[in-house]
Order: C-alpha cells, then structure tokens, then sequence
C-alpha cells in the first residue's frame, strides 16, 4: 500500500514561514519524482513545485519562485517545502504528490502525471 502522509501547516501572519513535510511508504522513494500542488477554494489545483529522483532538478511556478523551497531526503524518504514571505493568496490545501521515473532528473508538472497523493494540509495565512 502506497501511502503519502502530510505534516506541517496551519495559520501564519502575512510575511511568516511554515515547512510542510511529506512522509513516503509502500514504494522505492528514491525512484519518484516528487511535487507539491496546491488549491484554493473554488479554483483548480495548481502546481506550486517538483523535484527530480536525485534532488538535483527542481521546477517552481512564478508565484512562489524565491520564496518556497522543495527539497528531498531520499534516506528518510521525505519531501519538504518550506514556504517563506507567505502571502494572502498562498491560502491553500497543500498536496504532496509522487510520479514514478525513470531517470534521475525528470520533474513532472502536471497533475495527470501523478499517481500517489497525500491528505492535503490547510495553509491559511492572515493578515
């Protein structure tokens, strides 16, 4: 059994930080491209960031370039974001995802190009 386990989150001022971590089970983690995707209410879900197998690639949308970050650790299995100059409009459940790969510097962004999802976490951000 695949299994995605979301941590993190919560309410933050405007111009705060917050870290969500993303706990993998059931699969060769180090052989999964990774990507957090977000989705406000009444709107789609978006891209906010992916990761390659090997960490070395990373793809951000605009509008969090420079202010989240992605990261892995292959060894404990997990993905993080770290999510910094939060703003109003970055209120959003957070979704981690994992795509199978095949090579070590792949990043996918699309939603139909993953398979396993997590939970989802509730950022809010305050003004």
């Amino acid at each position: 059994q695949v299994l995605l386990v979301q941590s993190g989150g919560g309410l933050v001022q405007t111009g705060g930080s917050l870290k969500l971590s993303c706990g993998v089970s059931g699969v060769l983690f180090e052989y999964y491209t990774m990507a957090w995707f977000r989705q406000a209410p009444g709107k789609e879900r978006e891209l906010v960031a992916t990761i390659s197998r090997s960490g070395h690639a990373t793809n951000y949308a605009d509008y969090v370039k420079g202010r989240f970050i992605i990261s892995r650790d292959n060894g404990e299995k997990t993905a993080y974001l770290d999510m910094g100059r939060l703003k109003g409009e970055d209120t959003a459940v957070y979704y981690c995802a994992a795509a199978f790969s095949a090579s070590e510097s792949t990043t996918y962004t699309r939603r139909d190009e993953y398979a396993y999802w997590g939970q989802g976490t509730q950022v809010t951000v305050s003004s």
